[in-house]
């Protein structure tokens, strides 16, 4: 854990107040999933998409080839496949059953919505994604800092099989806060961590249900000219690309971290380059 500056209660309470945020204690959350992928046979006549089938298909699985043998496990199995396969970036999903609301309505955290946005994105993956599960979620403030112009919140968010202490998997997000920043000493900024100094760093994460990616009038509020796409689905989209290029199985991915440099529009085109080291 890194701590700096003082946490002392500021006068205006239209400033961040640090001791306040850290201490904030949130529910538990628990929620349910499944693959909603019917066996081949019955796929012609119906069709019962959901979850885990439909986050693939939202990432682009069988959109340029629908006979695509690989990207078929992802969205449905034959008789003999007991499950279809989960996109490891599935899990990114966990943290959107927090609304913006309720991960934000901390006390002593003052700042404009409009001008929330994402940066990068930390997963840990400790063991196979089931493709159905009943989950709980177990969230806490995992990092407070004063940018100046921006404050970064961010969250850590760790995921267990419910019934059990097997620890599924844990997303790390943060949040800037535009705007919101210069609650400390400029001489000493303010600073708190509860996580390594050397670890990646880690933030970002834009709910799919902000109506920063549906509302043209919240997006044109937070500086863009339209909507934006998601951080999340633009990963689901690289990873996958990934997968796809070397050949290998999601259940061999076991971490994942990346940065959110510029937005993007709906209809831009996505490019994925990739350098293989033998497996890696």
């Amino acid at each position: 854990m890194a701590l700096s500056a003082s946490v002392a209660d500021p006068v205006d309470n239209t400033i961040i107040n640090p001791a306040m945020v850290l201490s904030h204690k949130y529910p538990e959350v628990k929620f349910e999933y499944d693959e909603r992928s019917l066996p081949l046979t019955t796929f012609a006549t119906e069709c019962a998409i959901g979850d885990v089938a439909l986050y693939a298909l939202t990432v682009g699985a069988c959109s340029s080839d629908v006979a695509d043998e690989k990207e078929l496990q992802l969205v449905y199995h034959r008789d003999e496949q007991s499950c279809i396969k989960v996109l490891p970036t599935f899990v990114s999903l966990f943290t959107t059953k927090y609304n913006n609301e309720l991960v934000l309505d901390v006390p002593g955290l003052h700042y404009d919505p409009k001008l929330l946005v994402h940066g990068q994105q930390y997963i840990e993956i400790y063991g196979p994604i089931p493709s159905r599960a009943n989950v709980t979620n177990k969230i806490k403030v995992a990092g407070l800092h004063d940018r100046g112009k921006a404050a970064v919140l961010e969250l850590e968010i760790l995921s267990y099989l419910e019934g059990s202490c097997e620890l599924l998997c844990m997303n790390r997000s943060s949040f800037y806060l535009r705007g919101a920043g210069g609650f400390s000493d400029s001489s000493r900024p303010f600073s708190y961590a509860t996580y390594p100094a050397n670890e990646a760093l880690l933030c970002g994460i834009s709910s799919y249900f902000d109506p920063l990616h549906s509302d043209p009038i919240a997006a044109q509020e937070a500086g863009f000219s339209h909507p934006i796409l998601p951080g999340l689905g633009t990963l689901g989209f690289v990873i996958r690309a990934v997968l796809r290029s070397s050949n290998t199985e999601s259940t061999n991915v076991k971490s994942i971290s990346c940065r959110f440099l510029h937005h993007v529009y709906p209809g831009e085109t996505l490019v994925s380059e990739m350098w293989f080291r033998g497996q890696r």
